[in-house]
């Protein structure tokens, strides 16, 4: 087509549009005359008293809540990691009598109760690194808040445990900028830590509450950066307190509220109407890892505690114990059969403990310390947790109905209960916590965890943790496996499976009877071995 060609279409479209415009000018004044009529008809309606709308000057209506979030919203940071950790090896993966694969479908109820009830990365992104059974990079997001303008931040255990690299980021901070932060200390326990920014200036620090004066029904905000959403803040009220999740967990006692916790607000405030910190956003019950309106928070009573320790010349928390084991859940139909009425009664003993020295057995009935009258469990987990390592406490106690006395000396509970607790002391300052042999920290599996966890059986040891590079790891252990036996040994409780540990050396074989984590009754057992290093 020629240039000309080109122009006379141009103009010809030109020509229809001038019409077009023309047209609807014309069809517009007919019908803007027609309205005008219609208006101009209703003769007798006047509009010259009505009054003009005005906008008012702005105003806040409810302004605690905005007052608080400005007045707190500057000492919450988001707190970024990053770890490099090995590609977990799927045991799980074996064939199954129909040639199928045996996919446990990535944990779903499983992983959502580590990590919201022991300690998990909460969260966290993997991106390959390597080939598949290479090393991954894990980045997690949590929070935290600043609690002294030197830079030293409160927040969970989970969100940097393990981390190569932590970074936090201040509310003022232009995009792009983040910190490195150190961590001082950390307490597996209450699953809290503290950490450190280094700045040329003083950094806004939040004022710490007493979480003993919340009651049911007190508003509370929460604050934070769910799914990265940096500061977030939520409003909802203490739905309840005194809430303890895992049956047996000590010194996690929660207060319960609806103020929205999404993943990412782990290690976050929740305030008080005061604008006081009265709890760490910990942990959330979801059957889908998020907000469903049950959220907890470690009382500040608790933090302030635990902080104070890991500040110290230690950077470590210690405890005190006696070496004995209970039931966690009170049952009367105990106290009945052995006759104390009421007390603590002992199920289990450490071998070599205070407790033992003392000549303290399965079945005696505790019922006081120092005189002071006992009666639950967490009672006595609190008067001799809160007792100095050396110090001496007079047990009173119930056996065969009679009333006996006897002198125990507190011991430090991080080596009594090492197995359990995933740490040894090593004399050293701020020193990394160290687990056993095996390199795994169990728990005792209960009825209520078969149940949730859809287990077929409530006997064994469950792994809560594999440290990297561990025995554990080499043989393939993951977390929710649930270990029966170790060399023909039943293993039902944390001292069981201790005692076996401890009679091991170097160059021995070892072989763990593993139901795997999510498997059924109809799935069975199957080993895990090799040779202890």
């Amino acid at each position: 087509m020629d240039s000309q060609g080109v122009w006379v279409r141009l103009k010809t479209h030109r020509w229809v549009y001038s019409f077009s415009i023309v047209a609807t000018l014309a069809v517009g004044i007919l019908i803007g005359t027609v309205i005008s009529f219609g208006v101009k008809g209703k003769e007798g309606q006047k509009s010259s008293d009505a009054t003009p709308l005005t906008v008012p000057a702005p105003r806040q209506l409810s302004n605690e809540f905005s007052r608080i979030a400005k007045e707190l919203g500057p000492s919450v940071v988001n707190i970024n990691t990053e770890s490099t950790i090995k590609n977990m090896h799927r045991h799980h993966g074996e064939n199954n009598d129909n040639g199928d694969e045996d996919n446990d479908g990535g944990g779903g109820g499983m992983d959502d109760f580590f990590n919201h009830f022991f300690g998990g990365p909460g969260g966290g992104q993997m991106s390959p690194f390597g080939p598949d059974n290479g090393p991954i990079r894990e980045r997690s997001l949590g929070s935290g808040v600043i609690v002294d303008s030197k830079g030293y931040i409160i927040t969970n255990r989970h969100v940097v445990e393990k981390a190569d690299r932590i970074r936090v980021r201040l509310q003022d901070d232009p995009p792009g900028v983040q910190h490195d932060a150190k961590v001082i200390g950390e307490d597996q326990e209450t699953d809290l830590a503290v950490i450190r920014i280094d700045l040329d200036r003083s950094l806004p620090a939040a004022k710490m509450g007493n979480s003993d004066g919340m009651e049911v029904g007190d508003w509370v905000l929460a604050i934070g950066s769910p799914f990265g959403q940096v500061g977030t803040v939520t409003a909802g009220i203490v739905s309840a307190k005194g809430r303890d999740i895992v049956p047996g967990r000590q010194f996690q006692s929660f207060i319960q509220t609806d103020a929205a916790i999404n993943p990412g607000n782990s290690g976050g405030p929740l305030v008080n109407m005061n604008g006081e910190v009265i709890g760490i956003n910990t942990a959330i019950l979801s059957e889908t890892n998020a907000y469903a309106g049950v959220g907890f928070s470690l009382p500040s009573n608790t933090v302030v505690q635990v902080y104070n320790q890991l500040i110290g010349p230690e950077h470590r928390v210690s405890r005190g114990s006696i070496g004995i084991m209970f039931d966690s859940v009170e049952n009367p139909a105990i106290a009945r059969v052995y006759g104390a009425g009421t007390g603590v009664t002992v199920s289990s003993v450490v071998p070599g403990s205070p407790a033992d020295q003392a000549g303290l057995k399965v079945g005696d009935t505790i019922t006081s310390i120092d005189g002071q009258r006992v009666s639950k469990g967490s009672e006595l987990v609190g008067d001799i947790a809160s007792r100095k390592p050396g110090s001496k406490v007079d047990v009173g106690f119930m056996r065969n109905g009679k009333q006996e006395h006897t002198t125990v000396t507190i011991d430090d509970r991080a080596k009594l209960f090492a197995s359990r607790l995933g740490e040894e002391d090593n004399g050293g300052e701020g020193s990394t916590p160290k687990q056993g042999k095996f390199g795994i920290t169990v728990r005792k599996l209960t009825p209520e965890m078969a149940d949730r966890l859809n287990m077929p059986v409530s006997k064994g040891v469950i792994v809560q943790d594999v440290k990297p590079g561990s025995f554990g790891e080499d043989v393939n252990l993951n977390r929710g496996d649930v270990i029966l036996e170790v060399n023909k040994q039943p293993v039902n409780s944390e001292q069981d499976l201790a005692k076996v540990e401890a009679g091991l050396k170097s160059g021995q074989d070892v072989v763990f009877l593993v139901r795997p984590r999510g498997s059924t009754q109809q799935d069975g057992t199957i080993f895990m071995a090799g040779t202890l290093p």
